[in-house]
């Protein structure tokens, strides 16, 4: 009511200071994503014989390439391989911590860990780190005795997906097209390398946070073997 008990008095104006540069970019990793989030094309398909991880090599930090030669792909048991999309030192020691714990199940039971409960492993170990994630998108593949061949899905909170198929990363939604229209079960490894290649290709013509080339790791019966190729 005007004129009733004391005047409060007006607080001075805040002088508005222009934003560093450091503020700007974090207003706009608030408003549109993490502005340094490094960009990627990792796939995963399993073929007849067994399954075939690919991830190209590129390093990028915003519209930095950091690297033109980072592997994405990663050995953890036998017959069990990561491909990865992500930062390099999460998706690194997610691959380290998931071979030590292969290993230790091994000793432990006399017998080699599965596909399927290395990927229940790997959920694990992500959901537990929830509070501080690693900042990573995995694909697991391998192939086993009795289940054959499979891969499986997570994000950085542990959500485990089986597939046929499966791609992550920034360049997901040009890699996948190729990857849907293309795909087989009854393919061959030549045939899913050839396929991986045209999906990992399609993608880095549009996603600048892709190329470089291309690491393959190809899970068969007989064991694991690694490929490159530049481009």
């Amino acid at each position: 009511m005007e004129g009733y008990g004391p005047q409060l008095p007006q607080l001075p104006q805040i002088p508005q200071y222009p934003q560093m540069p450091q503020d700007q970019q974090q207003q706009q990793a608030q408003q549109g994503g993490i502005a340094w989030m490094p960009g990627a094309t990792t796939v995963g398909v399993v073929f007849a014989d067994g399954v075939l991880l690919a991830a190209e090599k590129r390093v990028t930090y915003g519209y930095f390439i950091m690297s033109k030669g980072g592997k994405k792909v990663f050995k953890v048991a036998d017959r069990i391989g990561v491909a990865c999309a992500g930062l390099m030192g999460d998706m690194q020691i997610l691959a380290k911590e998931m071979e030590a714990q292969a290993n230790l199940f091994s000793m432990d039971t006399g017998r080699k860990i599965s596909v399927r409960a290395a990927s229940k492993l790997m959920a694990n170990v992500l959901f537990n780190r929830r509070y501080a994630p690693l900042i990573t998108q995995t694909i697991v593949g391998g192939i086993d005795d009795d289940e054959g061949a499979s891969i499986y899905v997570l994000d950085v909170l542990g959500s485990l997906l089986p597939d046929k198929y499966a791609v992550v990363g920034s360049g997901t939604e040009i890699a996948i097209g190729v990857i849907e229209e293309g795909y087989k079960e009854t393919m061959n490894a030549n045939e899913a390398k050839e396929l991986l290649t045209r999906a990992i290709k399609s993608a880095v013509s549009r996603d600048s946070m892709s190329g470089d080339g291309i690491d393959f790791l190809i899970i068969t019966r007989e064991g694991i073997t690694e490929e490159s190729v530049k481009f």
